[in-house]
C-alpha cells in the first residue's frame, strides 16, 4: 500500500569514507550532474581514477572494527537522542548503510547529524586522532514511502551487504 501522506516512512542513508570510491573507479560514479536514481553511472575511466587519488586531500580512510563499532553506537545514539526509529544499520569497512524514520526532518539533516556525530564519537574513544572527517562530502538519500520498500532496504542493509566482516583488531 502506498503512503499518500508528503512524509516518507524512513530514509536509505548511504555515505562513504573519503577516498573509497572515486571517478573514475571500475564500479562506475556519480556527479551533480549525472545522479538521477535509475540512470546510468559514470563508466570507469583509469586515468581519471589515478588523477583524483592524486588529488586526495588526506589518505583514503578505512574503518576497523574498533571504529566499526563507535560508528554504529554513535548512530544509535544520535537516533536515541532525536527520536529517530533505527530500522537497520550496517557499518563496513568503507561506507554506511542506515535505514532510519525521521519523521518531517529532511533527509540531508538526517545523513550531516549521522556524519557529525560519528567521528565525535570515535575521538572519544581514541579510535579516531584525525582533526578532519572520516566521510566523503554527500552520501545517498533515498526516501522509502511504503512498508514494501523500508522492508526491501532493511533486508537489503541487513542481509545484502556480503558476510560479516571479521574483528581483526
Amino acid at each position: 500500500m502506498w503512503n499518500d501522506t508528503a512524509i516518507p516512512l524512513a530514509f536509505l542513508i548511504t555515505f562513504r569514507c573519503h577516498g573509497t570510491w572515486l571517478h573514475g573507479d571500475e564500479r562506475g560514479s556519480v556527479d551533480l550532474s549525472n545522479n538521477v536514481f535509475g540512470t546510468p553511472v559514470i563508466p570507469s575511466h583509469p586515468r581519471w581514477h589515478s588523477a583524483s587519488e592524486a588529488n586526495l586531500a588526506y589518505p583514503q580512510v578505512f574503518l576497523s572494527a574498533e571504529m566499526r563499532d563507535s560508528v554504529e553506537t554513535a548512530i544509535k545514539e544520535t537516533c536515541h537522542f532525536r527520536d529517530r526509529i533505527l530500522y537497520a544499520i550496517n557499518i563496513r569497512t568503507n561506507h554506511g548503510h542506515v535505514v532510519v524514520n525521521a519523521g518531517s526532518e529532511s533527509p540531508s539533516k538526517v545523513l550531516q547529524a549521522l556524519k557529525a556525530n560519528a567521528p565525535r564519537h570515535m575521538r572519544q574513544r581514541g579510535v579516531w586522532r584525525e582533526k578532519y572527517s572520516p566521510w566523503s562530502v554527500r552520501g545517498s538519500k533515498r526516501y522509502l514511502w511504503n512498508d514494501k520498500s523500508v522492508n526491501a532496504a532493511v533486508d537489503n542493509v541487513l542481509y545484502g551487504q556480503g558476510n560479516e566482516l571479521p574483528n581483526f583488531d
